[in-house]
This record gives C-alpha cells, structure tokens and sequence, in this order.
C-alpha cells in the first residue's frame, strides 16, 4: 500500500504504528522520524503540490484540518479524485481513534490495536499519579506572540496539563485555540508559562520578549522564574508524540509526584 502523509502529525501516527515502509511521500513539515528525510516531498503542509502527490500515485493520503487553510488541500485531492481521509483531532481521544482509524485503512488493525491499548496506559497511568497531586498548578500555554494565541478547552493541551497535575488558565474557553489580550493573561496571573510558538524551534523562543510586556513582573510565574520553552513539535501537534511531552512536563511542574528523570 501506497500512503502519502501531508501533515507532520499524520506522519507521526504513522511511525507510532511502525509503518512508516508504506510512506512513499511526506510534506516539508514532516520531520520525525528520521526516516522522512529519504522520502519525496510534497510542499508545506499549507502549500501542498497536488501533482507531486498525484505523480506518486498513492493508494491513500493522510489530510488533516488541523490548521486555518488546509481546506485547500481537500478541494485539491477531490479534483483529482485521490482517495483520502481526513484525521482532525483535538482530544487524546481523538488521537487514539486516529490510530485505529489509520490501523483499519492499512489493513494493520491488531497492531493499531495493540499500539491504541498502550497509548491509553499510558494516559491512565498519569490520570492516577495527577490525583495524587495536592494543588494543581495553573498554567498559561503561549501559543503565539503577536497576536496572543493560547489553547482552549478543546484543544489537546488542556488535557495534557490535567494529566500532568495542571490546569490550562484559558480552558474556561470552549473552542480549540483563542485570541486573547496579555491584560487577560495578567488577570489569570499563571503559576507558570509554557512557551511553545507553533513552527518555531526552542532556540528562538526568548523569554525576555514575556518578560517585557506591560505588567510582566506582577505575574507570579515571572516573580518565580517559571516560564518554561518547550520542545514546539512535542505539544503543538495532535498526535501520539504528545505523550512524549507529557513525560518531560509533568516533572517539571510536579518532581515530588513525577519524578525527575
């Protein structure tokens, strides 16, 4: 079977399932695991060449809506009458029927099984340790700079802070990804800040540009030096790979219950 991913965290789902032999194509986007960088390219995940996926005659492509603009990567596929599936999800469950989903269309579906139980252990193991937390830490997530992005209730990070013993300060928010003021983050005053610009690496989110904001020092998470820059590819993206940022968060928020290794 011929699969083309265009999207990073269809990609993923796909390495997490260990078949990543039936990939014969990925978007730019794409960078884990290693083994995407052997493969053709199709263009960014917003810009996808219809005809270099079409050219590689693909028995199925794996689309997502995950971001603003991917509509067009569907009309695309439906104009050329490629057979796809959409994966859009916004919960870890969503990202575990994502991986039946794909399990099923490959015809893998007792390793999707199996991978899709191990998934949710993981999950139920850290829904036990986070009961044992005592208070909750309150986080704001930064999504983006300018303007200010930051995750609502929907989005899989405010489940990812629940397991970790946290609390996303915006989860009082339904949808997936808001726009707010930095006065409303001064007002939610956060115990801590996890930076992770979507599309940005590590090494270029600074800190200082938080800590210069208008009101930045009244905050008790800049008073305590707890903003945090995380791995952008661990928490931005809605696939399995999440759970291997819940592992490296919950220590950090939480090293009495987690552990620090």
């Amino acid at each position: 079977m011929r699969i083309v991913s265009i999207c990073p965290s269809n990609t993923e789902i796909m390495a997490y399932l260990d078949l990543m032999d039936l990939v014969v194509g990925v978007d730019d986007d794409s960078d884990w695991p290693e083994a995407v960088n052997e493969l053709p390219k199709v263009g960014r995940d917003l810009s996808v060449d219809m005809d270099a996926v079409e050219r590689l005659q693909p028995d199925l492509v794996l689309a997502s809506l995950s971001v603003p603009g991917m509509e067009k990567n569907i009309e695309g596929l439906k104009e050329r009458n490629l057979p796809y599936v959409i994966l859009d999800p916004n919960s870890l469950n969503e990202i575990g029927e994502d991986i039946l989903t794909v399990g099923k269309l490959t015809g893998y579906e007792d390793r999707a099984q199996r991978v899709y139980n191990h998934y949710h252990e993981t999950i139920n193991f850290y829904k036990e340790k986070a009961r044992e937390v005592p208070k909750k830490k309150r986080i704001y997530w930064e999504w983006w700079p300018k303007p200010i992005f930051t995750p609502g209730r929907k989005n899989w990070l405010s489940y990812i802070s629940e397991l970790a013993g946290a609390e996303n300060v915006f989860s009082s928010y339904a949808d997936a990804s808001i726009q707010v003021e930095w006065e409303e983050v001064l007002e939610k005053d956060p115990d801590d800040i996890c930076m992770v610009w979507v599309g940005v690496q590590e090494a270029k989110m600074n800190p200082k540009i938080i800590k210069k904001r208008k009101g930045a020092n009244q905050l008790e998470a800049i008073q305590q030096d707890r903003i945090h820059v995380l791995e952008e590819h661990l928490y931005c993206r809605p696939s399995p790979r999440l759970l291997e940022g819940l592992k490296k968060l919950a220590p950090i928020l939480h090293p009495e219950i987690f552990g620090t290794d």
